[in-house]
């Protein structure tokens, strides 16, 4: 029975080698590989984040087309005034049309063609030209301002990138550092040189180190968002990165040199004297208007078989209507402008100032870090790790250590940034990147 059975099931398996042999089974899947790395994130240093904000800012480009539709303007206000084209016909039999005919049409009928046009008196064309130029000269100067703004947002914005960045580079660095001290206070303690207590104190401060990690890359994809948005979402990839450093660039020019400096360059004070010319402009062109214009229409008429021409003359007299609300308002406008592009001149003196103060304040600041405060926590932290890990410091006095340089580290960065930032005020109070 056993070797029939056996016989049976070696019959059985026949088919389903010589179909395996057909059909063999396909290879095995690779074992999933390493996840693919991703492109090195695009960096970009601040004089190209500002030149694609210049280029691509979406509200920027919208103030520019202010330019572009002033310029219309200048197209309407140079163009002559159309001339007029009239005709006639009268005493047509409508109502009696057997009398239409050929001899009715040229006796009788009457038909009139005239072509009339209004000389402009004043020089009304070239004041409006002159007043649409004056006003697209200070929208030029306004849109320049608005650049100047989104200058100082993006620099801003990227020395806000450059300290999240700075940040997220010591914080994982003395997280690292700090677990070192973490597996030699365990094996410390398993040798039985710290209780117990102790290890779970250090433990636990680790928590600080790694909060300041997660807040310090938060602050960094909160600041890359923030500038991207300045810089147009189409002109920066999705991974990008600011490149440069937090650094210290002092300034030697003195206040009154930057004064001078912000009453040439600045574009807010340029679009208000700017504006005190175009009012002048439009005074002049309702002085121009006060003028009356001459109508003159040539008409061709053709009644009684007869062809004959004549000339229409008409001219307003200005004797109640003679612009005056109109030229007093504009006088008015006049004295608004001087007294706005005054405010402004002030403002732009008052704004270097108060850049000037805040700079040399944030330098000292600098300074007082550079001149040994950074060094000398360094070398404090330096030498309380050195100490504890041996033996020879308590764990109270290493913490404190620790955490003096963490802030001491953490201040400096913020001092650096503030300066730049103070920096980058500076120049916007001026007007101009480029400082003496």
């Amino acid at each position: 029975m056993k070797r029939a059975l056996s016989s049976a099931l070696a019959l059985l398996a026949i088919p389903a080698f010589a179909a395996a042999q057909q059909n063999p089974m396909p290879p095995a899947a690779p074992p999933p590989s390493a996840a693919t790395p991703q492109p090195p994130a695009a960096r970009i240093p601040i004089e190209e984040a500002i030149r694609l904000a210049l280029q691509h800012n979406h509200a920027l480009q919208a103030a520019r087309t202010t330019i572009l539709q002033n310029q219309a303007l200048e197209t309407s206000a140079n163009l002559r005034p159309n001339p007029v084209l009239s005709w006639d016909a009268q005493f047509l039999p409508i109502f009696q049309p057997g009398k239409f005919s050929g001899d009715y049409l040229d006796n009788q009928a009457q038909f009139d063609l005239g072509l009339g046009y209004t000389f402009e008196i004043g020089k009304k064309r070239q004041h409006r030209l002159q007043a649409a130029k004056d006003v697209t000269a200070a929208t030029r100067s306004t849109v320049a301002d608005n650049e100047r703004q989104l200058v100082f947002n993006v620099s801003q914005q990227f020395v806000a990138a450059l300290l999240a960045e700075s940040t997220v580079d010591f914080t994982q660095r003395d997280l690292d550092s700090f677990e070192k001290t973490v597996d030699i206070s365990e094996t410390r303690y398993k040798a039985g040189d710290m209780s117990e207590g102790d290890l779970l104190k250090i433990k636990l401060q680790m928590l600080q180190f790694q909060n300041d990690v997660f807040a310090a890359k938060l602050a960094k994809v909160q600041a890359l968002a923030s500038l991207r948005q300045f810089l147009g979402h189409e002109s920066a990839p999705d991974n990008y990165d600011v490149e440069g450093d937090l650094s210290y660039q002092p300034v030697r020019a003195g206040v009154d040199d930057l004064e001078a400096l912000a009453l040439r360059t600045r574009p807010d004070l340029q679009a208000a004297q700017r504006n005190v010319t175009a009012a002048r402009s439009a005074e002049l062109l309702s002085e121009a208007n006060r003028k009356r214009d001459l109508g003159v229409t040539f008409n061709y008429s053709h009644v009684a078989a007869t062809n004959t021409g004549a000339f229409f003359f008409n001219l307003q007299l200005p004797v109640f209507d003679r612009n005056q609300g109109e030229i007093a308002r504009t006088r008015f406008v006049i004295t608004q402008s001087q007294e706005l592009a005054s405010e402004t001149a002030q403002q732009v003196l008052t704004d270097v100032v108060d850049a000037y103060s805040a700079l040399r304040t944030s330098e000292q600041i600098v300074q007082l870090y550079q001149g040994g405060y950074v060094d000398q926590a360094k070398k404090s932290r330096d030498i309380s790790e050195y100490a504890y890990q041996r033996g020879a410091a308590s764990l109270l006095d290493y913490l404190d250590s620790e955490r003096t340089y963490r802030t001491n580290q953490l201040a400096y960065r913020q001092a650096l940034a503030t300066y730049m930032t103070a920096l980058e005020q500076m120049r916007q109070a001026v007007g101009t990147r480029t400082l003496p």
